[in-house]
């Protein structure tokens, strides 16, 4: 028969296992799952098709710069211009057309050659089977060029798992008001767990950021008035092969930064 002694050293030794199993139950913040529990089985392409009307004038606009530098009145490009937008988009390109969404998020002035916005937008979609759902796209937006192509990153709803490209085109433009009219066609996939993981490449090379003296390529356009948390950059950064200056420029990073 078991001691007194023995069976409480017994019930400790299980209430000890018990509780470091609750704790790891409950501390732990991920776990695996089966592609097929989340619907991922099959690749489905969706073609999309609508026009994106960007108002920056009149009584009633849908996008409206909340932020800039003070270098940017003098720049011919607006670099370091942001701006929020709450976009209409319609099924054709007058104004009074069909309205089946809209793109809201923010766009930055972000080239320091040419008009080159990099957006970050979500649309919100309203009308039919797609009503709630959401496409998320991030990207560079050289607007003066014929057609442009932004990444889709993700997407909610009927698009969870989303990823694709928007071609852009623009169908009219008021040199006068700002105001455009900008043609979508978004090839959106939503991938299966059955999907080949792209091809994998290593790319290595400098940032060059530069914040001080007179060709910045940095510019915080908004910030609070006590603490640099919550800063806002907008960059326009060369990147090149080597840490030198005079190194060779093989692109450039343009967007934004956040100070956190």
């Amino acid at each position: 028969m078991a001691t007194p002694s023995l069976l409480l050293l017994l019930l400790f030794f299980f209430l000890f296992l018990f509780s470091s199993n609750v704790a790891a139950k409950q501390t732990r913040f991920y776990r695996s799952m089966s592609p097929t529990s989340l619907g991922l089985h099959k690749e489905k392409l969706t073609h999309l098709h609508f026009y994106f009307h960007d108002v920056v004038s009149g009584p009633n606009p849908s996008a409206i710069i909340v932020a800039q530098a003070q270098t940017t009145k003098n720049s011919p490009t607006l670099f370091g211009a942001l701006a929020v937008s709450d976009d209409a988009l319609t099924v054709g390109p007058e104004p009074n057309s069909k309205v089946v969404g809209k793109a809201q998020g923010m766009y930055a002035f972000a080239s320091h050659n040419e008009i080159g916005l990099v957006m970050a937008m979500n649309l919100e979609f309203s009308e039919g089977k797609y009503n709630g759902s959401t496409l998320s796209l991030f990207g560079r937006n050289p607007v003066l060029k014929k057609v442009r192509e932004i990444p889709i990153v993700g997407g909610s709803g009927v698009f969870r798992f989303a990823h694709g490209y928007a071609e852009l085109k623009t169908e009219w433009f008021n040199i006068t008001s700002g105001n455009a009219v900008v043609e979508y066609n978004y090839n959106n996939i939503s991938p299966s767990g059955e999907a080949q993981p792209p091809p994998f490449l290593f790319f290595f090379f400098y940032f060059h950021n530069v914040v001080n003296g007179p060709n910045l390529t940095a510019l915080r356009v908004a910030q609070a008035q006590t603490t640099s948390f919550g800063a806002v950059n907008v960059v326009d950064n060369p990147l090149k092969i080597g840490p030198e200056s005079s190194s060779k420029v093989i692109g450039k990073a343009q967007g934004m930064r956040l100070g956190y």
